[in-house]
């Protein structure tokens, strides 16, 4: 199993936004240090406790601090990007990267956002508009020749040399282009069918254990469509996990420190308001009043001691099928780094040996 990171970026509403760029810096750096394959940045523009709305400009600097880690903006909203625009954006990041750069690619899920960009979610145009961005960003890294495009939301020409010395000429460094990923949170999400149809990576953020099994058959459902053999290596599941010597310093330092908090005052009123608290509902019985951080502790997160979080790991592991990378989200915990810090070493160095399934057997 590989490890990497999920950065929404979480940081409370009090955090200076440099001071909040710093510490996810300092997270990517640790990262790196330790061997993690690859950390995602989230956008949003509306949320507080995610206030990235540039996740690339943070790439660009953890480029320089970094020697191997690969990187990704996880993921950029197309709805709210000119086709034209971003993908001249991502090859030139591209190319700076030297290939250590992953293109995530979302259609947005927060009302705030799609309000402030004025697009409809509640008809499905944002994910409409992404389909339609995509294949605008992907024909023009990869069609040589000019062409003219005609969508529904863009209108964009790739004309032939003008003047002699002008005419489009950026593609990305890797070929035919970085590795795309899509990212899905609900247990038959379409996204995740539509990465198993175009071979992109998929990305789970499954917080129901019972839900990563459902994803990957919505991955395989997709696959179908175009006659492709998704690979269970290449599947990216998210989990949140904190790990310290002994299980009641994990808890401690996990539900009643940062990460407790981010979805006591975040994740849970969201979800709430939203009506979906069933993501985080192993049994479909549970009151949602029952829903509260304890709860998502013991039936949705991985904390404790190394050996608590392997053999929760390698049950978990086994009742997915089997994936290739482990991502786990960043918290603020600036104002005590160590502990977390302590986590990320923890699960490199003292649980991932422990793990049944680095045999590399899939079921």
């Amino acid at each position: 199993m590989k490890l990497g990171l999920f950065m929404y970026a979480s940081h409370p509403p009090e955090r200076s936004y440099y001071d909040a760029t710093q510490w996810d810096l300092e997270m990517i750096r640790h990262a790196d240090e330790l061997g993690y394959e690859e950390a995602w940045l989230g956008e949003h523009f509306t949320a507080e406790w995610e206030p990235i709305p540039a996740p690339d400009l943070l790439v660009a600097q953890a480029l320089l601090q970094t020697k191997k880690i690969k990187l990704g903006v996880g993921a950029y909203l197309l709805p709210y990007h000119h086709p034209a625009e971003l993908a001249h954006r991502v090859a030139y990041l591209d190319h700076l990267s030297q290939g250590r750069f992953l293109f995530g690619v979302g259609s947005s899920g927060l009302s705030s956002d799609l309000a402030l960009f004025n697009v409809d979610g509640s008809t499905g145009q944002n994910v409409k508009m992404t389909a339609e961005a995509l294949d605008i960003i992907l024909k023009l890294w990869t069609e040589k020749e000019p062409f003219e495009y005609r969508g529904n939301y863009w209108n964009v020409n790739k004309t032939d040399r003008m003047f002699e010395v002008l005419g489009p000429h950026m593609t990305p460094y890797q070929k035919p282009y970085p590795p795309i990923g899509v990212a899905g949170l609900s247990p038959h999400s379409e996204t995740l069918k539509l990465a198993g149809q175009k071979g992109f990576i998929p990305m789970s953020l499954a917080y129901q254990h019972s839900a990563a099994s459902k994803n990957w058959e919505s991955i395989e459902e997709g696959a179908k469509r175009s006659g492709k053999t998704p690979d269970r290596q290449e599947w990216r599941v998210g989990k949140n996990v904190f790990v310290a010597d002994t299980d009641e310093e994990a808890y401690e330092h996990s539900v009643n420190s940062m990460m407790g908090r981010h979805f006591r005052e975040y994740s849970i009123p969201l979800f709430k308001s939203l009506g979906r608290l069933s993501i985080f509902k192993e049994n479909e019985s549970v009151p949602d009043e029952d829903v509260t951080v304890d709860y998502i502790a013991k039936n949705c997160w991985f904390i404790g001691s190394p050996d608590t979080v392997a053999k929760k790991l390698d049950h978990f592991y086994e009742i997915s099928g089997g994936f290739g990378t482990l991502l786990t989200p960043g918290y603020d915990y600036l104002d005590n780094p160590e502990v977390w810090k302590k986590s990320m070493r923890l699960l490199k160095e003292e649980v991932l040996p422990r793990l049944k399934q680095n045999r590399k057997v899939y079921y």
